[in-house]
Order: C-alpha cells, then sequence, then structure tokens
C-alpha cells in the first residue's frame, strides 16, 4: 500500500473497528476465548490482571502496554511498603512475559516513587532488573515530555516520566514509518557528492526519536474524564502503530478508563485489558463504544502544541514592578 507523503497534510489513519465493532465488558473470563478466536474485538476484564492474564493462552499478545500504580497513594491504589509493590510488579510483570508473543513488546510507562517529603525513585530503576531477569531486551528508555503538572518547593517540578520499552527477542515487530513526524527543513537537499540537489530527508518525515513532547491528560483536555492519571490516546497510538500490525492483540494490565484499548480500536487493532474499580470500567464502556463507532474525543495526533499567542493571561503584568529579567 503506497504511503501519504509528509509533504501532503498529515491525518490520523482511517479508524476500523475489528470484529464487526463487537466487544465484552465482563468479570466472566470465559470471554478471553471469544477475543483470541476473533469473535469480538475488544474485552476488557472487571477484576484483578492476575486472573485475566493467568487466563490468556502463551505468546497471544503482541503488545503490553500499560502505566501501573506508582503506590504514591492515589484513589485508585493502595498505597504498600515498597517492597511488597515491587514484588507484586515483579509477579504481573512475569505473568506478562508468558502472554507475550515472540515477535512481541512490552511497554511500561512509570514516573517516581516519592520518598519521604522531597526524595524520589525512578521506578524504572528497579523494574528494570526484572524485565531483564527474564531475557527481555532494552529497545529505548522513551522520555514522555509534558508541561503542567503539580508545582513542588523542594526540588524542580516533574515535567517528564518514562517508557520502558522490552521486547521478548531479537525477531521484533517495528515499523517506524506510520509514526513518523515532520521534519524541521523537509525541503533541504544534499550540496555535494552523488546526491548533490536532491532532497536530503525521507519524504515520509523523520523518526520521532526517545524523547516525546505530547499533552498530558488536564482538565481542559478533550480526553479528559474522571481518571486523575490518564493516558493521552496519542502516546499510545505511537506504540500501537510501531509495534504491531492490524488485528493484533494489545493488553493493558491495568486499563484504567481504556484509553489503550481504544487506541488499539481506533486503529484496526484488538483490545484487552483489567480494571478493579468499577466507576472506571463504566467510563471504559462508553468510551470504547465511541472508539469503535468512530466519534470518541481524541485529540488528532498531528495537532501542534498550543503556543500563547498575544493573550493577555501570557503576557507579564505590568503591576509586577521587578519581573524575572528572562521574562522580558
Amino acid at each position: 500500500m503506497e504511503r501519504p507523503s509528509l509533504l501532503a497534510p498529515l491525518c490520523r489513519p482511517q479508524n476500523v473497528a475489528p470484529a464487526d465493532g463487537r466487544y465484552r465488558v465482563s468479570d466472566d473470563l470465559t470471554c478471553v476465548d471469544d477475543l483470541v478466536s476473533g469473535k469480538v474485538g475488544c474485552f476488557l476484564y472487571h477484576g484483578d490482571c492476575r486472573e485475566l492474564l493467568d487466563a490468556l493462552p502463551d505468546e497471544s499478545i503482541h503488545l503490553i502496554v500499560t502505566s501501573p500504580p506508582y503506590n504514591i497513594g492515589k484513589k485508585y491504589e493502595r498505597k504498600r511498603d515498597l517492597d511488597e509493590y515491587l514484588r507484586l510488579q515483579e509477579d504481573v510483570i512475569t505473568r506478562c512475559f508468558r502472554v507475550l508473543h515472540k515477535k512481541g513488546s512490552i511497554c511500561w510507562q512509570v514516573g517516581n516513587h516519592i520518598v519521604g517529603p522531597s526524595q524520589i525513585l525512578p521506578l524504572d530503576i528497579p523494574l528494570h532488573r526484572m524485565f531483564s531477569s527474564l531475557g527481555m531486551q532494552m529497545r529505548n528508555r522513551i522520555v514522555w515530555r509534558f508541561e503542567h503538572g503539580l508545582h513542588c518547593q523542594h526540588r524542580f517540578s516533574g515535567r517528564y516520566e518514562v517508557i520502558a520499552w522490552y521486547t521478548k527477542s531479537d525477531a521484533y515487530q517495528f515499523d517506524v514509518d506510520p509514526i513518523r513526524v515532520r521534519q524541521k527543513y523537509p525541503g533541504k537537499k544534499y550540496f555535494k557528492g552523488p546526491k548533490a540537489g536532491k532532497y536530503s530527508c525521507n519524504p515520509l518525515g523523520k523518526n520521532p526519536g526517545d524523547v516525546w513532547n505530547i499533552p498530558n491528560v488536564k482538565h481542559n483536555h478533550r480526553e479528559k474524564t474522571i481518571h486523575p492519571c490518564q493516558f493521552p490516546i496519542e502516546l499510545v497510538e505511537r506504540l500501537v502503530l510501531s509495534t504491531t500490525r492490524p488485528g493484533q492483540i494489545v493488553l493493558d494490565p491495568f486499563a484504567g478508563v481504556s484509553s489503550s484499548l481504544c487506541a488499539a480500536l481506533l486503529n484496526g487493532r484488538k483490545g484487552c485489558g483489567a480494571e478493579l474499580v468499577k466507576e472506571y470500567v463504566d467510563v471504559s464502556r462508553t468510551r470504547i463504544e465511541q472508539a469503535l463507532q468512530g466519534c470518541l474525543p481524541v485529540r488528532p495526533r498531528t495537532q501542534p502544541i498550543y503556543e500563547p499567542n498575544g493573550e493577555i493571561v501570557a503576557r507579564v503584568p505590568e503591576e509586577w514592578e521587578n519581573p524575572m529579567p528572562l521574562w522580558k
């Protein structure tokens, strides 16, 4: 299939609803068979992810992408002793490894665990040992950068999190073309050598690299739901499009309001996940239906990040007598 040139306007891939738009949201694990066989295109289990993982066949999942609780006391998690929390994570990761296809990927998105009043522990550091002990290979440590969040008083405010991407083998699936981004100078040409005068850039765009500047989901984001720490669909889409093919299964063991499942469905993949909190399951049901109908509110992947342009609130107030010099 011919791929679009970046010289033309960029757009979202055409929405494809697998399995005729049929899905299951249930606490009945027999629905797993319908997902694997292709009778349904999406299954969200209302229950413990370990139960779902145990019900899935070996090597049936091509992408596992999730953002587990950070053990910082959010309302959807019970804060545990750090060692207990890490043992739970290792248990889930080990079960994920069994169901992961030999060409599959795990993308574990984490931030910082707070130790005491002002000390942090980047969770990808202790978790790396767990993935490595299973023989998994790290391909990238992707930095997700965003502009908004809590303001810290005793350290610099956190404005990034990490996606640790691991594969089960060297024979993993990866295609950067669907997620290429526009170059800064797409019209640049070779100035010497045998290619002199020809364009030096790939017409499909450039590799987005391992630092992704994607807005996080705050109160004015079009994807915002009741979940306090919601995945932006754009973030998951990059992983879905680059590491899976249409019809393959994307699994999120900590589904929340099912942004990962929706990202899979919007791009012709099958979605699977588990969630304990009933309120999030109820929201997920609506979002999955909207994704399958093509009417889910989503921030387009190609939408530029908003920059203020003369608004009053973006100006330094004149009554400030001594604004910081760099603001002038």
